[in-house]
């Protein structure tokens, strides 16, 4: 047994964040005319706040008129996997923390987001206690915090009236734009965010640059309109990859160097 004011105590945090953040979830489900109950149901089988905030942006976004429902889906899953691939690298890390969690494992490892992580990190579990219920107590009171952001925003949103939620899905941008400068703060480098506003760049450039007319006449460019955060991302972490590695190659090489003088 446990004392479950202590994990609660630890969790505050994570409870006004993402009450901060799951509002602007919920009022920008309203916005793009989907029931209200959506929000809740994404957040209980998805919880992902930027799996849905960007999921919802590109179901608003009208890009599944524009093309196949199996590229708009492949293009939409390619995306979420790209956004969500850091969770691997957190699961790696935390495998001496989930040893001997028990049948408290897999809900670890389903509940497992940025906050969450940041805790199991800095928390080690009180003697005596069990590490699978003190862990999974954490995850699922910061998953019903998100639930309850989302489900309170989207509740909120059917009483707005139409047109003051314009703008809500900014939110998504400010979120990135956070944690962007957050992880320069903490790791003091420069080069993912440079790396990444470049490729970004370089994606959005191809999708205005002209191809000639398509097969129907209608005018067509290098790079699709909808492909152009997944080609970002591909391209960020592919730069991101290479860079480093030549960097690491080279440190190698250097020390190397002055160990042979």
């Amino acid at each position: 047994m446990f004392n479950f004011r202590q994990a609660f105590t630890l969790t505050l945090p994570v409870l006004s964040g993402y009450i901060a953040i799951g509002i602007p979830f919920g009022l920008m489900v309203t916005q793009a005319h989907f029931p209200w109950w959506l929000a809740a149901v994404m957040s209980l089988f998805i919880y992902s706040g930027t799996g849905q905030y960007i999921a919802i942006a590109y179901f608003a976004s009208g890009l599944a008129s524009e093309s196949t429902f199996l590229t708009f889906l492949l293009t939409l899953l390619g995306i979420e996997f790209f956004v969500s691939l850091r969770h691997s690298f957190y699961g790696i890390s935390l495998l001496d923390k989930f040893k001997d969690t028990g049948r408290w494992k897999p809900l670890l490892i389903y509940e497992l987001t940025d906050e969450t992580f940041a805790l199991f990190c800095s928390t080690e579990t009180p003697a005596g206690v069990s590490k699978g219920a003190f862990y999974g107590t954490i995850s699922l009171l910061n998953h019903s915090y998100w639930l309850l952001g989302t489900t309170l925003g989207a509740v909120a949103g059917q009483f707005v009236p139409e047109g003051y939620l314009e703008g809500v899905d900014f939110a998504l941008t400010c979120l990135f734009a956070v944690l962007m400068i957050n992880q320069i703060r903490q790791t003091k480098d420069w080069l993912p965010s440079v790396l990444g506003i470049a490729s970004t760049l370089v994606a959005a450039a191809l999708a205005y640059i002209p191809a000639g007319p398509d097969a129907a006449g209608n005018p067509a460019y290098i790079l699709p309109h909808q492909n152009i955060i997944l080609a970002g991302l591909v391209l960020g972490i592919a730069v991101i990859v290479l860079v480093r590695g030549f960097i690491q190659k080279e440190i190698k090489n250097f020390r190397a160097e002055g160990e042979t003088k």
